[in-house]
Formats: C-alpha cells, structure tokens, sequence
C-alpha cells in the first residue's frame, strides 16, 4: 500500500473528454445533501460563491484502494486534493467563497477523512448519485464501485460560473481554484 498523502510521479494524466462541457451556466439540482458537519446542505439554494470539489474516494488507513487504482487517470490524489483545500480554505473564504467536497462515499466513511485530515469545511455524500445524475457528471467504475470523476465546480447563486475538469494534478486544484477567484471577483 502506498500512502495517500503523496502522489506518484508516474500518474496518468486525464484528458478533457468534454463530459463537462455542458455545466457552465447550469443550476445545480435543489437536493439536501448529507454533510459531515451533521447537517443538510442544498447548495442550489446557497447564496454567494460556493467551491464545489468532486473527488472518487479517500483512502482509510489500512485499508486497500481499488485495483489499479494508480493507472485510472485521474483517480489517484483525493487526499492531497483535500488537503489542499484544508491549506487554502482561509484565502478561499477570504476570496469570498464557501468549500465543499463532495463524493459518493457515505457520510460515515467521509467522517473519518474529514476528521483525520482536519477539513474545516464539511464533506457532502451522493451516495444516491443524485446529484451526479442530474447533472450528467462523469463517472468510472472501479471494483464494482461508480465513482464520480475528479471535478472542481464554481457556483454564484446556484449556477454554474466555472468548472476545472481534468483536474490535475489533485494538489494543485485548490491554488487553481484560488487564482480563478483572484482574477475573477
């Protein structure tokens, strides 16, 4: 096993396949999402500029990724990802953006990441992939799992401002996302 907080030198790059072409100027689906701060958030409904990261799944300790898990593009890097996020959450709050992270992994699952990691800002589950399916974001499969894609949104108001798909790499989305709101007030 390798560890979660580093990333691989050797990882494959994801390519833009245009599976996120059509989000820009998109309303996000009005759904209460789980959060692991214990509450329900619709973030359709949220005003102001939210940061949304979508991320396949973070590792437990001691417990094995998918097979192959290194060789899908793109899904290795979603604790670093966080992380990132985590390091940057006061400039992006500063920027005037609230963060979120979301995935399908259940609430507890996210639980553990979040608090493990230290993420002063909640983690939100599609476990349903309700969300997902609404708005046609790509997934892959990975040991019987679908996992949504790695993707940053940008919302103001509940529309779709600005989207980062590929993201790559994971670490560095968080200053990507940072500079885009620097450059764009």
């Amino acid at each position: 096993m390798t560890d979660p907080h580093f990333l691989p030198a050797d990882l494959p790059v994801p390519v833009d396949d245009g599976a996120c072409a059509h989000l820009l100027g998109v309303r996000l689906p009005a759904l209460a999402l789980p959060g692991t701060d214990g509450r329900l958030h619709d973030l359709s409904a949220r005003p102001g500029r939210t940061v949304l990261y979508l991320y396949p799944k973070t590792a437990q300790p001691g417990t094995a990724m998918p097979a192959d898990w290194d060789v899908i593009p793109g899904a290795r890097g979603c604790t670093p990802q966080s992380c990132a996020f985590r390091d940057h959450h006061a400039e992006l709050q500063a920027a005037g953006a609230r963060v979120f992270g979301l995935s399908v992994q259940p609430t507890a699952y996210q639980q553990e990441a979040a608090e493990r990691l230290h993420l002063p800002f909640p983690l939100l589950s599609d476990a349903g992939l309700q969300f997902i399916r609404v708005l046609r974001l790509p997934t892959f499969e990975a040991d019987g799992e679908t996992l949504v894609r790695r993707l940053t949104l940008i919302v103001r108001d509940g529309i779709t401002e600005h989207v980062v798909y590929p993201v790559f790499p994971p670490d560095q989305n968080a200053a990507q996302v940072l500079a885009w709101l620097r450059a764009n007030p």
